[in-house]
């Protein structure tokens, strides 16, 4: 099993900046079947959407409403990925979960969620 540590979440003004971190940690076979990672965020009221994602070899992907503003990346030796958040607007508010998909190797790895709280 493995387990995600989020950080870096908080309360900013619109325009600022965030950088959230998620880690992973377990046993040595959960820890090199990390193939992709990435951030799913959930407003109040509104379904969870994918916000960006990374694969192993380092090709990312984005939701259109954060594209030109959010850069993700990864840090294969530390079994880390970020989430690097500028231009920060309202809209951005939500939780934000981390999370891994395996491919095929087992269930998707979640993260506990953190907060994001984008003031006008």
């Amino acid at each position: 099993q493995v387990q995600l540590v989020e950080s870096g979440g908080g309360l900013v003004q619109a325009g600022g900046s965030l950088r959230l971190s998620c880690a992973a940690s377990g046993s040595t076979f959960s820890i090199v079947n990390l193939y992709t990672m990435g951030w799913f965020r959930q407003a109040p009221g509104k379904q969870r959407e994918l916000v960006a994602n990374i694969t192993r070899g380092g090709s990312s992907n984005y939701a259109d409403s954060v594209k030109g503003r959010f850069a993700i990346s990864r840090d294969n030796g530390r079994n880390t990925v970020y989430l690097q958040m500028n231009s920060l607007k309202p809209e951005d508010t939500g939780v934000y979960y981390c999370y891994i998909n395996h491919r095929g190797l087992g269930p998707d790895s979640w993260g506990q969620g953190t907060q994001v709280t984008v003031s006008s």
